[in-house]
């Protein structure tokens, strides 16, 4: 009887949930290197996928790529992989398509430039074309999920987060899009709730119909609640649901009121987040002791507890059961298809929407109807590195008509590459700065370079993001904060050499070049014209001076051979100062760098070395960099002993 209702999937996932990496563009890009290593081992010329899953898995842990012992290693190299195949970099057998030796080229080149009509990074471009033809499974149907965000996003403007997780993944077929598209347009308008239309998609299924008569024409026991409950990983799962739904009845039909607590430790033997999804329906409060001393008050006024007999409390329980388990389900999968939409470059995820950026949206809003034409229909090139053109017809735009569509967007006449791409700058920066007010103030700046200094990771990966490592937010941070001291001026997206997702926000890819800032100014009245290159680390102690005095004086050697910028100087910014680094710069004042060839040479070198400390200082003074290049350059030009130095001239200057 258990599988008399089987578990029938209702909506679309890219990749699997069991596979929730951080640093995802960088652990794609690594994991490529290593599958391409692995697969060109000799031992492994001539075996299959199959038979080589648990060696895999401990190649990884060898490689550092994972650590842990998994229970089931085979099942673990498949988890590792699978979301992979699913966008095309590697096929069945884990061998690197054509496609993925795209990427990894791009990535072992550290060669992410823009070259595409919409000018996001090249990587980015193979990711989106990638995305329009990555076709999921679902029960036999096919779908394609990016395809299906287009088309809703251009129909609606925009998705909420709600929308995004609960609705979209349910468009699976020409008719639930429609029906989905609608259900989000009377919701706005306030005429049915996200639940009612869940509820709605589900009870339209053939097999939640039948499920939900049989439960309303036999008496409840455990077989029976298992067996409408289609669990999707086994019926046994939902045993927990029968004492549940006793107490249920007889708190709510049987007005057996002294049962509340009891009914309270039932919800808690519910599976994950269906339990606490039941607890926060039926419950006004979690608290035990008040639920003991409330009784029945403890209860919210909701449907249930309102159903007028038997019947009608079956179809509301039977309802909000599998309500919950869909929602629990959905929820799992928007952090891993926001993962994957999210490596495109093309959609933003910013104060509770989900869209396309400017220019990407005006380019596929071109053509949103011709979407569902393909968006139910197999792909027959997913492992190839073909054209966007070649994707679908469609896709081929004039670059004049996408131009002048943007223009009448933002009602200025764009004519040329040149006018989009000042137009997709000037856009950035607004949403840049927008961000700034609200993730990064000079308080949050301050508490973050806190929070690096103690190595608190998990929080700073909590308020950024998990898409980057902790020594390139470190970076992303310093940035800020300079853009900030330099009273917003500058380039500063194009001065921080770092990758930047649509919103704005840092990635990090497995293969990177060097991790300075190069900050331009022009001359004024405080200073001259010059460029400061910030170099940044979280190295200490022995590491600090092993890994960063040499790299620090050739980037700003190079540096002026290659600009003549006699002017430029490097600030050396760590949460911690080693003594002989501080030393080791104070004495380039008097070094002279040649390039390869010894031909030319630079004489001294300024380099200033600054603790996050005296940055922090620096913010919460509000110090800008006109005040700032006077203390530098008096502290360069200063003779005070190496031990006495940082003391007085940076800290005592900048407390003064």
């Amino acid at each position: 009887m258990a599988n008399m209702f089987p578990y029938k999937s209702f909506c679309w996932a890219i990749g699997t949930t069991s596979y929730r990496t951080t640093n995802f563009n960088k652990n794609i890009e690594w994991q490529l290197q290593l599958l391409s290593e692995f697969k060109n081992m000799p031992e492994n010329s001539n075996r299959e996928w199959q038979d080589m899953q648990i060696d895999y898995y401990n190649f990884l842990k060898n490689k550092k790529f994972l650590t842990g012992d998994a229970q089931r290693p085979d099942k673990d190299a498949r988890e590792k992989t699978s979301g992979l195949v699913d966008i095309g970099l590697i096929d069945n057998e884990r061998n690197l398509t054509e496609v993925g030796h795209a990427l990894l080229e791009m990535s072992l080149k550290n060669d992410f430039s823009s070259d595409n009509i919409l000018e996001i990074p090249k990587d980015s471009y193979l990711y989106l074309r990638q995305m329009l033809k990555t076709v999921i499974n679902v029960d036999g149907s096919f779908v394609r999920p990016f395809i299906i965000f287009l088309y809703a996003e251009g129909k609606l403007g925009y998705l909420t987060y709600d929308e995004f997780t609960y609705l979209l993944p349910l468009c699976i077929d020409f008719k639930t899009t429609e029906q989905i598209i609608n259900f989000i347009k009377a919701h706005r308008n306030g005429k049915i709730s996200l639940d009612e239309t869940l509820i709605d998609v589900l009870m339209s299924k053939e097999n939640y119909k039948a499920a939900f008569v049989y439960f309303n024409e036999n008496r409840v026991t455990e077989e029976i609640i298992c067996a409408i409950g289609m669990n999707r990983k086994s019926p046994q799962y939902d045993k927990a649901y029968c004492p549940f739904y006793e107490l249920l009845y007889d708190v709510i039909i049987n007005k057996q009121h002294d049962k509340i607590y009891e009914l309270f430790e039932a919800a808690n033997g519910i599976k994950n987040k269906p339990s606490t999804l039941w607890k926060q329906y039926l419950f006004k409060t979690s608290n035990i002791k008040a639920i003991k001393r409330d009784g029945f008050n403890a209860l919210k006024d909701c449907a249930l507890l309102r159903a007028k007999d038997e019947q009608e409390f079956k179809k509301i329980f039977f309802e909000q059961m599998h309500l919950f388990k869909m929602k629990s389900t959905l929820a799992d999968y928007m952090d891993l298809n926001r993962r994957y939409f999210r490596i495109t470059d093309v959609v933003i995820f910013a104060d509770g929407k989900v869209e396309l950026d400017i220019l990407p949206k005006c380019y596929f809003n071109l053509f949103v109807d011709e979407l569902l034409n393909i968006a139910f229909e197999q792909s027959e090139n997913l492992y190839k590195n073909i054209p966007i053109e070649l994707i679908a017809s469609c896709f081929k735009v004039d670059e004049k008509i996408l131009y002048k569509t943007l223009g009448k967007t933002i009602g200025v006449a764009v004519d040329s590459a040149e006018q989009a791409k000042k137009v997709i700058r000037d856009e950035r920066y607004k949403r840049f700065n927008h961000l700034i007010d609200e993730k990064f103030t000079v308080p949050q700046i301050i508490d973050l370079l806190t929070k690096f200094e103690v190595r608190d990771d998990k929080a700073i990966s909590g308020h950024i993001t998990d898409n980057a490592d902790i020594p390139t937010m470190f970076e992303y941070v310093l940035g800020i904060a300079w853009y900030i001291i330099s009273e917003r001026q500058g380039d500063i997206l194009e001065y921080m050499n770092l990758s930047l997702e649509a919103d704005l926000l840092p990635k990090t890819h497995a293969v990177g070049g060097g991790a300075d800032i190069a900050y331009l100014y022009d001359k004024t009245a405080y200073f001259p014209a010059h460029c400061l290159l910030i170099e940044a680390t979280l190295s200490d102690k022995t590491n600090q001076r092993r890994m960063e005095m040499e790299p620090v004086s050739r980037h700003l050697g190079e540096y002026i051979l290659k600009t003549d910028d006699q002017n430029a100087y490097c600030l050396f910014i760590s949460t911690f100062l080693n003594m002989n680094v501080i030393s080791d710069f104070r004495n380039r004042r008097t070094y002279q760098y040649f390039n390869n060839d010894y031909s030319k040479s630079v004489t001294g070198l300024k380099i200033l070395p600054l603790q996050t400390s005296e940055l922090k200082r620096i913010l919460d003074k509000g110090l800008t960099y006109n005040e700032l290049y006077g203390i530098f350059e008096r502290a360069y030009q200063s003779e005070v002993g190496v031990r006495e130095w940082y003391e007085t001239e940076i800290e005592g200057n900048l407390n003064c």
